[in-house]
């Protein structure tokens, strides 16, 4: 698995870079999973902010969370998984949050703290 995180402050800015990513890294587009979240606040102040799980039941709603109680602004996440021939269970929502949560740190969106 690996994350990718960028800054986006509009809706253009999360189809540009999933568009970059998912049509430009072919390693990327050949993913398992490419399951995503982003969040931030539109020109009106309100906030806007989705997940898509591509086919992972429940790890775009597990990554929006994971922005929202870390206080992330401004961000998109994706994470991207292949399958290695092992069934990882529940487990695996342990594992795509760990990711993303070392991406955003990384990426200076969240405290490492």
């Amino acid at each position: 698995m690996i994350a990718h995180v960028c800054e986006v402050k509009c809706i253009e800015h999360v189809h540009w870079a999933l568009a970059e990513l998912l049509f430009n890294d072919k390693k990327v587009a050949k993913a398992t999973h490419n399951m995503f979240a982003y969040r931030f606040h539109g020109d009106d102040s309100t906030l806007v902010h989705d997940n898509d799980d591509d086919g992972e039941k429940g790890s775009g709603a597990k990554l929006a969370s994971l922005l929202e109680l870390s206080g992330a602004e401004n961000v998109l996440v994706v994470v991207s998984r292949w399958y290695g021939g092992q069934l990882l269970g529940p487990a695996r929502f342990k594992w795509i949050a760990g990711v993303a949560r070392t991406g955003l740190v990384q990426g200076g969106f969240i405290n490492g703290d």
